[in-house]
């Protein structure tokens, strides 16, 4: 039977890690993947063997070669709790967001995949029931639809509507298009309410921005 982890101690000093660009994985939040590449696919093998946490952490936009791409320092540890092998021989999972960690330094292994040594301890609140909530939940919806109909996203509002804050907030954070370094203000945010308030920020930013640029149109 797998482990699970109920503490922080119980989390491992080294991590597989997937880096996967503009993919944001939040505790508490879901992440589907399609898994296709053989280097990829060994690392799910070894993870259903064994404690069945993914590592999943952006590539920063800066990069010193293709090969080898420079990651953000804090990612977020996905446990496997549903996968499926296809007759084609990929693997689609889903991973629930667990708990926060930082890298502390890249291993050498014979794994085709990457590891590293992590700390968990500056994040043993995303194991406890934390309050997340809008300071304005309308104003968040106005923006919300703005931003939607600008980025030709489709929504059952009614639905919307009817979500929690706590879980608008995780998957807000996750689904909607916005930069690396965005996604990554949102991860690094020290509780959910102030993921929160960055979430409206940067959906309000936009709505701003888009004024802006009508009304200098508007001048010409």
């Amino acid at each position: 039977m797998v482990k699970v982890q109920k503490n922080i101690d119980d989390f491992p000093k080294t991590l597989r890690v997937f880096p996967l660009s503009n993919v944001l994985l939040l505790p508490g939040g879901h992440l589907p993947l399609n898994i296709f590449e053989p280097r990829f696919l060994e690392m799910i093998d070894d993870a259903l063997r064994t404690d069945r946490l993914i590592g999943m952490i952006q590539n920063a936009p800066h990069q010193s070669s293709k090969q080898d791409l420079d990651l953000f320092k804090t990612g977020c540890a996905g446990r496997i709790t549903q996968f499926d092998e296809t007759d084609d021989g990929r693997y689609v999972i889903t991973l629930k967001g667990v708990c926060r960690f930082k890298v502390k330094e890249e291993l050498e292994t014979i794994k085709p995949y990457r590891q590293f040594s992590v700390c968990w301890q500056s994040h043993e609140d995303d194991l406890e029931k934390q309050d997340a909530y809008f300071k304005n939940r309308d104003a968040v919806l106005d923006a919300l639809k703005g931003y939607f109909y600008k980025h030709e996203m489709k929504c059952d509002w009614e639905i919307v509507k009817q979500t929690p804050d706590s879980k608008l907030i995780t998957l807000l954070s996750m689904i909607c298009p916005f930069s690396a370094e965005e996604k990554q203000a949102l991860l690094e945010a020290p509780n959910p309410c102030c993921r929160a308030d960055i979430l409206f920020s940067l959906l309000e930013m936009e709505a701003v921005l888009d004024c802006h640029l009508d009304s200098e149109h508007a001048k010409h």
